[in-house]
This record gives C-alpha cells, structure tokens and sequence, in this order.
C-alpha cells in the first residue's frame, strides 16, 4: 500500500474525495506536486492509485486492490493518563500495526473520562490513529474504542496483564491490559489472569503500551522468537506493576 506521493483516507473509493485536514496533509506535509500519485483506501484494507491535481483533487487512475489484514489481531488496553501520553501511544501503536486500542479505566486510574469530556478525548485519539495510520502507509485504520472498564478488559478471550514477574510474551499473546503508574490493585491481580513481563524496571504507562506493541507485532511478523512456544502468555507471580 505504497503510492508515490503516500497515502490518504477517502470515505468512497469510486469517488475519492479529500477533507481539508488530508489536503494540507499531501500538500503541505507531504509536499505532493501536481501529478504525482498519491494511494487513496478506505481504511479496510482496499486501496486504489489516484493522481494528485494542483488544485487539491484526486482523480482515480488504477484499479481497486485489497490487502488481507495481519494475523493474529493484536489488542492493547491501556490505563488512562493525564496530559498527551494517550495521543502519543496511540500514535506509535498505530504505526506498529496494532489493531485495536482500549482506552482502560483501572482502579488506580487518576485520569477519569465520562460523558462529554470521554468523547472529545476518543475522537482526538481517532484523529491521531488515522494520521498515524497514513504516515506509516497501513492499510487498516485500528479501532479506538470507547474507555472500558476492567472487568470487561478482564473478559476478553487472550486478556494477559503486563506486570512485573511476568512471563514473556508468545505468539499467542494477543490482547496485553496495561495498568496505570500506580499499578494494578489487588482486585485486579486477583483475578487471575496470565501476567506478562517487560523488563526488571517500571515503565510509564505510555512506555509499556509501546513496548507492548513493539514485542507483539515483532512476533506477529516473525521478527522476534518468543522464548517459549506459541500459546497463551506465561503464568507470573504479582509483584510491583510494570506500568
């Protein structure tokens, strides 16, 4: 999914047509220039060719293409914070080619999103995922969801915690909660679900989820081999949390 001049987002492919935001993107980012090709998908993995024009529209030039969409999906839930950290998780997910992002309410969370203020924050996460997502060329947009609460993170098939004493993570890890800085309570590590350990030291929580998504899309793509064979993470002993 490599077009000339980079890629864009449009809502129909038969159509494309630019919003202001992707415009300024090829134009002024990117530096496009007039007839170059720029690739336009639709963020469900079809694709087609088009040839950017001077006043900022794209006419289609080539066939519509699909891409199959990376096996295993990968999930990562993720503690809310204060401040940026969230966007620029997101980001860096995004362009390591997780597929889903749960932004997660824990017990120790002090960021705490509800009502209005939750659907300006998800909406400016989706911004920066679908940004991320044209900026590293990737065919899917991942799915932002809506703040989750621990005990439905918890009952997701594959849910693993990253904490300390954990074990490391397989080719069947695939869903990894990360927990906020002041680390998981201890109703939640009595649930018993499988840990996963990221190293001797505790990371901030943007910096495991970025870890996190550094270690599996490696395994997904075969550029690291897990210690242990394929399968559900290894089982750990709670200990200080990890993020």
């Amino acid at each position: 999914m490599t077009g000339v001049g980079g890629l864009v987002f449009v809502a129909d492919l038969e159509a494309p047509v630019l919003d202001d935001d992707d415009r300024h993107h090829l134009a002024r980012v990117l530096r496009v220039r007039p007839g170059e090709l720029v690739s336009a998908g639709d963020g469900a993995g079809r694709s087609r060719p088009c040839r950017w024009s001077g006043g900022g529209v794209l006419e289609a030039c080539g066939e519509v293409v699909a891409a199959e969409a990376p096996t295993p999906s990968l999930t990562v839930c993720m503690a809310l914070t204060k401040g940026a950290r969230p966007e620029l998780a997101v980001q860096k997910l995004t362009e390591l080619g997780v597929d889903r992002i749960v932004p997660l309410l824990a017990a120790r969370s002090v960021a705490r999103w509800q009502g209005e203020r939750a659907e300006h924050h998800l909406s400016r996460l989706r911004r920066v995922a679908r940004q991320a997502a044209m900026q590293s060329r990737r065919a899917y947009l991942p799915e932002i969801s809506p703040v989750c609460d621990f005990a439905l993170a918890a009952a997701l098939p594959g849910a693993t915690l990253a904490q300390a004493g954990g074990g490391p993570p397989t080719a069947g890890t695939t869903v990894v909660l990360i927990g906020p800085e002041g680390g998981w309570a201890d109703e939640e590590l009595s649930r018993g679900l499988p840990l996963v350990g990221l190293g001797p030291g505790v990371l901030r929580a943007e910096t495991a989820a970025i870890a996190v998504g550094v270690l599996l899309s490696g395994l997904r793509h075969g550029l690291v081999t897990a210690s242990a064979g394929p399968g559900t993470a290894a089982e750990g002993r709670p200990g200080d949390a990890t993020a």
